[in-house]
């Protein structure tokens, strides 16, 4: 298969999912059966910080464009908050969806922490971040389409482990569903609030069993053990499992932030692409434009019979990540034919 980074073809200016009142990030995208693209993101006021607030205030919402390369159009709220009393009923964020025989499948992250919903003016505590991040946890949603209606569970579908590498917090999901009907799914975790982040994996016989950790008791390792890394996607094709992720050092990429590509025979034990790097934040456009993007995180991709033929992400502007940006949203970027 060809390597990733030479797949990329300029971005459509305009492409992706916008709106100049909120915060957006992620954006997970599957077409339905007329061929509508349905993107599944996260999204939260700009009346408040995008940071902390991502922590406290995101939501995750619904956007339908006719073609990937195209708009997409804000459709409604997917899961609002409900209450502190529910392990994700203050904020929703991370969404993966994907399709499962005739049901569809939206992992995602969710939260809950003793405090009202933060407001404008109302600035996040350390106190209240700090509760907001170690109680984050993967949670499954079902429904019979793309348009709902969601059906929530009460507790996470994959939870903390207690006196292991990932006492922390579980998310970011990474999920693939394999032709047997069992789910594998990659996950982000870590042990202390200042140890790397990095991923781990577990398999479940199906959406409604649970998920058992696969491997060796510690993370998936890149080179040096203390390099950090997330927002996995994973997916199978020619006989081998495929990921991309964030590279957040450049350690293994050369480039602050980029993404890198890894491979796997069996899903558990991975080892980097000969050529590691899969995309650059700086991008080319269908105008001609070259920028360097703040932010090009959560990697996403769009199939077509079996092969990947877009790639989505969040992105941000301005010259230092999501802290210094104006804007974040997410985009898209066509992929040329293997």
């Amino acid at each position: 298969m060809k390597p990733f980074l030479q797949r990329l073809l300029p971005a459509p200016i305009g492409g992706g999912f916008r709106r100049e009142d909120a915060w957006i990030w992620c954006g997970s995208v599957l077409r339905d059966s007329n061929g509508l693209c349905h993107m599944f993101a996260s999204l939260w006021e700009k009346t408040v910080p995008f940071s902390p607030n991502w922590l406290t205030n995101s939501r995750i919402v619904h956007a339908v464009s006719p073609h990937p390369e195209q708009p997409f159009r804000y459709r409604g709220d997917v899961f609002p908050p409900r209450g502190g009393g529910f392990w994700d009923g203050m904020m929703t964020h991370n969404p993966s969806i994907h399709k499962y025989g005739d049901t569809y499948l939206l992992f995602y992250t969710g939260t809950t922490y003793d405090a009202a919903r933060p407001a404008a003016g109302t600035p996040v505590s350390p106190e209240l971040a700090r509760q907001a991040r170690r109680n984050q946890r993967i949670g499954l949603a079902t429904a019979p389409s793309l348009d709902g209606p969601w059906r929530r569970s009460d507790a996470p579908c994959l939870d903390v482990r207690e006196g292991h590498w990932d006492r922390l917090l579980t998310t970011n999901p990474a999920p693939c569903v394999l032709d047997d009907g069992r789910i594998l799914l990659l996950y982000k975790s870590t042990s202390a609030d200042t140890a790397p982040i990095q991923y781990g994996v577990a398999m479940a016989a199906s959406p409604g069993a649970p998920f058992e950790r696969l491997g060796p008791d510690g993370p998936i390792v890149f080179g040096d053990a203390g390099i950090a890394y997330e927002d996995a996607y994973v997916w199978r094709q020619e006989g081998l499992f495929h990921m991309l992720f964030n590279d957040m050092t450049g350690k293994l990429t050369g480039e602050d932030h980029a993404g890198a590509q890894a491979r796997s025979n069996d899903g558990i034990h991975w080892r980097l692409h000969d050529s590691p790097k899969a995309y650059s934040r700086t991008l080319r456009w269908t105008d001609g434009a070259v920028t360097t993007q703040g932010s090009l995180e959560r990697p996403q991709l769009l199939f077509h019979e079996g092969k990947p033929t877009h790639l989505f992400a969040a992105t941000a502007d301005g010259p230092g990540g999501w802290q210094r940006a104006c804007h974040t949203w997410n985009m898209v970027i066509p992929l040329a034919p293997e």
